[in-house]
């Protein structure tokens, strides 16, 4: 059984930063696509950003420009580096394959607020 868990939310005033971590446990074949997820009050869960096994990103564009995933070498761990936060960041951040393969993991919140 694969297990995924999301750390490093908080609270941060807007234009702060935050860096996301994910660690997969169990299982897996290394250096899958990954992806970061979020969950606004009263949203659904969309993708942020997603990251090849050879390293190629993808944003969408509300974070384009302030928003940086990664990937460690072992393909078992993502980040996401958020910078020039702004309240409608706010969320439950997750992450996932894009294919959505693993169970979901309880995430990690975020609030931008001043």
């Amino acid at each position: 059984q694969v297990h995924v868990v999301e750390s490093g939310g908080g609270l941060v005033q807007p234009g702060g930063s935050l860096r996301l971590s994910c660690v997969w446990q169990g299982e897996i074949w290394a250096n899958l696509p990954m992806a970061w997820y979020r969950q606004g009050p009263g949203n659904r869960r969309d993708l942020v950003a997603s990251i090849s096994p050879g390293g190629t990103a993808n944003y969408i564009n509300s974070v384009k420009g302030r928003f940086t995933i990664s990937k460690d070498s072992a393909g078992k761990a993502v980040y996401l580096q958020m910078n020039s936060l702004k309240p409608e960041d706010t969320a439950v951040y997750y992450c996932n394959t894009p294919g959505e393969s693993f169970p979901w993991g309880q995430g990690t919140q975020v609030t931008v607020s001043s």
